[in-house]
């Protein structure tokens, strides 16, 4: 089962080119026919954070969270959840999409949630570039702790390929995945500290909200881009728990994908 897994992972580098060409024709045919094209990408995000803006700090008045302007603490935690929601929602109809090129030739479909990463990631570095300029538009200190979301992205990505893998393979003989998925995105939105303090719940269910591995990668990018707190400096013993899921997740959604994969064809 070992070497069989280690294959299955080995594939997907043996097919990096061609889920860097797919992902990149993924993200063109988006725009397709539309004037302004590959700026939608730019235009988007910050009409969402100027939403946020007008709602929260101009309506409701928020305050800064911590000496810091609301709408930065609120991007740095939204950049993250978006790019993850994305692959996990995609992933769910990526090989039911993709049917008559699974059906009609040989394919490692494996590779489908992966080519989904690539072209949200993609979109997330334009969003980065956003929060960024937010950063520096608020004469916010600029540092190099910029460069360690790469820590916390590479997380989310492990954690996101492996959900993509399970909930791929599963929507395939469950077409209700794809909308269990929804919900269940929906509710960890408002579940994971985005627009709220954590600091603001009890002791106890502050706890059990940090069971969600969600939270290490939205309080990391915020401490990436705001606070400046380097990975190591936090909780070890939270760190190895989330890590465990992430691995976890990963492994079991390699080993459901790769157990499911011979049926598609037949159930397609």
């Amino acid at each position: 089962m070992i070497k069989s897994f280690f294959c299955f992972i080995r594939l997907i580098y043996l097919q990096r080119d061609l889920i860097l060409s797919m992902a990149k024709r993924e993200v063109k045919t988006q725009y397709v026919g539309s004037l302004l094209g590959f700026v939608w990408t730019f235009i988007q995000p910050m009409v969402m954070i100027f939403v946020f803006w007008v709602v929260f700090s101009v309506g409701f008045r928020v305050q800064p969270m911590k000496d810091v302007p609301f709408v930065v603490w609120l991007t740095a935690g939204m950049a993250i959840w978006f790019v993850f929601a994305d692959i996990v929602n995609g992933s769910a109809m990526v090989v039911v999409a993709n049917a008559p090129l699974i059906k009609k030739t040989i394919f490692h479909s494996q590779i489908l949630p992966i080519i989904k990463i690539v072209s949200c990631l993609i979109t997330h570095s334009v969003f980065l570039l956003v929060l960024i300029g937010l950063i520096l538009f608020q004469s916010m200190p600029f540092s190099f702790y910029y460069i360690q979301f790469f820590y916390y992205l590479l997380y989310m990505t492990i954690l996101a390929l492996g959900l993509g893998w399970a909930v791929s393979a599963l929507n395939v003989f469950i077409r209700d995945i794809g909308q269990i998925v929804s919900v269940v995105m929906q509710v960890g939105f408002w579940a994971t500290p985005i627009f709220w303090d954590i600091n603001m719940m009890p002791p106890k269910v502050k706890m059990i909200l940090k069971l969600n591995p969600m939270f290490y990668v939205v309080q990391g990018y915020r401490e990436s881009f705001i606070y400046f707190v380097p990975f190591w400096r936090g909780d070890l013993y939270f760190a190895l728990y989330y890590w465990a899921v992430a691995l976890t997740v990963f492994v079991f959604g390699a080993l459901i994908f790769k157990k499911l994969k011979p049926q598609f064809a037949d159930v397609l």
